[in-house]
């Protein structure tokens, strides 16, 4: 194992961050893959996460079992780490900016559509190292104007060229779910079901380009810019693994998700069990949980007036459109207004506010048929 230290502060800065990364196998004999925890920096599963993670690692490195090269950044924001307002963490937003620090990724390809122009083949390897290689001059080519913003290039400069992409988040309350670009669904459905993922979220795009995508989408955006003339495969399988709750941090979970992404790297050949039964023992997989469904057929469910939140659905419950989510009660009057489903599907995810105000989202229900469009993820 390597560990790496990128600066991330400008000159004269008062503060000066830093982010980590561990190295494990050798890069170019075999694939790349990319694991990060905690973007937003007060979503703690995935940096405990981590900790198994790299244990293992070290251990399977030690005994020549990894193919390829496997990042692990554990806490992949450094400012939002440090950020607090009045004792309580805020690693969601950068406080500079206000930006999400999940959003607003360079997305190369309107580099790529013009840098490609007559450089593809036929060969689809080829253009895979190809795109590779452009992919990485377009973010070398990014002048970042914030610390924020150097923290996301010295992210992308990592994962870009990635075959495989983990970004570990979590919910405010809610079951394991995951997010994916449409094309990338069959590759990411033994994933899913090995985590017991109770919603697999697919789009071809998720708007205010979060970083999963920024390492994903452009594989399929440059296949229809050029109009399928080249052979131009989906080679980044990024997702981002939303790891249940923001309270859902213990051993048992942690160790839990360590060893099912650690059976998923097995299943892509990067690493290696001990014996043939061990192998043919990671690629059993469990029944999935669900089936993928689109993004925009997910329902955000606000709340119409200020009051106290009581949820009469449990996460994780298959439900119909009209069924009660929830009792919104007004706390002066003691008028109740039910808050119901308006999709059939799956109560996945909800807030850990018990009172809310108005037009706060305080659930979501997965539906299978789309019916939205436009920036489609939460702020």
């Amino acid at each position: 194992m390597q560990a790496h230290h990128h600066p991330l502060s400008g000159p004269h800065a008062p503060a000066a961050y830093a982010l980590t990364s561990f190295h494990f196998g050798t890069p170019g004999s075999g694939k790349k893959v990319y694991i990060q925890g905690s973007l937003h920096a007060d979503e703690v599963p995935g940096m405990l996460v981590a900790q198994f993670l790299r244990r293992e690692l070290t251990a399977l490195e030690a005994a020549g079992k990894i193919s390829g090269e496997i990042i692990l950044v554990p806490a992949a924001n450094p400012i939002g780490l440090a950020q607090a307002i009045q004792g309580a963490a805020f690693g969601r937003f950068d406080l500079t900016t206000g930006v999400n620090f999940n959003r607003a990724y360079k997305h190369v390809a309107s580099d790529l559509k013009k840098s490609l122009a007559g450089k593809l083949g036929d060969d689809a390897e080829a253009n895979v190292v190809l795109i590779r290689a452009h992919a990485r001059a377009s973010i070398a080519d990014w002048q970042p104007a914030t610390d924020a913003e150097t923290l996301k290039k010295t992210l992308m400069t990592l994962a870009i060229d990635a075959d495989i992409v983990l970004d570990l988040h979590c919910d405010n309350e809610a079951v394991l779910h995951i997010y994916a670009g449409t094309p990338l669904a069959d590759g990411i459905a033994p994933l899913a079901a090995i985590l017991g993922s109770h919603a697999t979220l697919l789009a071809y795009e998720a708007g205010g380009e979060p970083f999963d995508e920024a390492c994903s989408r452009l594989w399929w955006d440059l296949d229809k810019h050029f109009e399928h003339r080249y052979p131009i495969p989906a080679a980044c399988l990024s997702t981002t693994v939303e790891l249940r709750g923001e309270m859902e941090v213990s051993y048992a979970l942690a160790r839990q998700d360590a060893a099912g992404l650690l059976q998923f790297l097995t299943l892509q050949g990067v690493l290696h069990a001990d014996d043939a039964a061990a192998q043919a023992a990671a690629a059993v997989l469990p029944e999935p949980l669900c089936a993928a469904t689109p993004l925009e057929g997910v329902q955000p469910v606000y709340a119409p007036h200020a009051g106290i939140l009581i949820y009469t659905r449990e996460l994780g419950a298959k439900v119909a459109a009209g069924d009660a989510l929830a009792d919104l009660i007004d706390p002066v009057s003691g008028d109740t207004t039910v808050l119901r489903a308006g999709v059939d599907g799956v109560f996945f995810a909800r807030s850990a506010h018990r009172h809310v105000i108005r037009g706060m989202n305080v659930g979501k229900v997965a539906g299978a048929k789309a019916y939205r469009e436009g920036d489609l993820l939460s702020a």
